[in-house]
């Protein structure tokens, strides 16, 4: 899966603030989502893929109990271990992010791309955008490599306002 002509998260970085079909976004984010799991020989289960489609919702990232919570008006349990075991498998497949800054997951808008993303968080509406970090990764492994340090794992977040929340404070 990587044919960036069929990702709209690809076509569009700036899809999460950028005026856009939703529901088609949506729609073929949850579509990669299953054929990437079908691939892989694992299964979205009805708790997974219900989990997925409240992240898929809005480009907005959901706190662990905000998806319990919807997850137990869906019938689907109200204990913690029904929302943090699928969003731990949303997760580890790629499907879902987790942004640490705000303590939540979002949906992954580059299902089944190998990708380094920014996450680029509205501090205003906590929109979440996913942004390409390759040059940044570089930099920041550049220096690591200088100071005798290998880099793991990282995870870059920005903290700002979207154009629509600076209008609304300007």
């Amino acid at each position: 899966m990587s044919d960036h002509s069929t990702c709209l998260g690809c076509e569009a970085p700036d899809l999460a603030f950028a005026q856009h079909d939703h529901a088609a976004c949506s729609a073929e984010a949850l579509a990669r989502a299953e054929a990437m799991v079908q691939q892989k020989g694992l299964r979205l289960t009805p708790v997974r893929r219900r989990t997925l489609e409240i992240l898929l919702e809005n480009h907005r990232a959901l706190g662990a109990y905000e998806v319990l919570e919807r997850l137990a008006a869906d019938g689907f349990g109200n204990q913690p271990p029904v929302a943090y075991r699928a969003l731990e498998f949303l997760t580890d497949q790629g499907l879902a992010h987790r942004i640490q800054r705000l303590n939540a997951f979002a949906a992954c808008m580059h299902t089944g791309e190998a990708h380094a993303p920014a996450f680029l968080i509205c501090r205003q509406c906590n929109l979440v955008a996913e942004a390409a970090a390759i040059p940044v990764i570089e930099a920041l492994a550049a220096s690591a490599e200088q100071s005798g340090f290998v880099i793991e794992r990282s995870t870059i977040e920005a903290l700002g306002l979207c154009a629509a929340c600076q209008g609304a404070v300007a």
